[in-house]
């Protein structure tokens, strides 16, 4: 019978990029939509995103459509209502 010591340490990541190595964009029936001339660049987009898909240029917020599943937390959390939730076509 194995001790606590010879037991392997849990939690422990081998591997750095394993969020971005998959592109989980594909999963969405909804995208995002920036209207440029609404946003503030508050930034609410960015703080509130779960998967990190937003990012800030010098026009803006822009949102990586590889990694972004759809969900709308930015479209809710956008208090000048700039980010609309539009049908992704087939």
């Amino acid at each position: 019978m194995k001790g606590w010591r010879d037991v392997e340490k849990g939690g422990v990541l081998k591997s750095t990029d394993s969020s971005t190595a998959y592109k989980t964009g594909e999963w969405r029936n909804q995208r995002p939509v920036i209207d440029y001339s609404k946003c503030d660049k508050c930034g609410a987009c960015w703080i509130f995103c779960p998967d990190a898909a937003i990012s800030f240029s010098k026009e803006g917020y822009e949102i990586d459509l590889d990694y972004c599943k759809g969900c709308g937390i930015c479209a809710r959390e956008c208090w000048k209502r700039a980010i609309a939730m539009v049908a992704e076509e087939e």
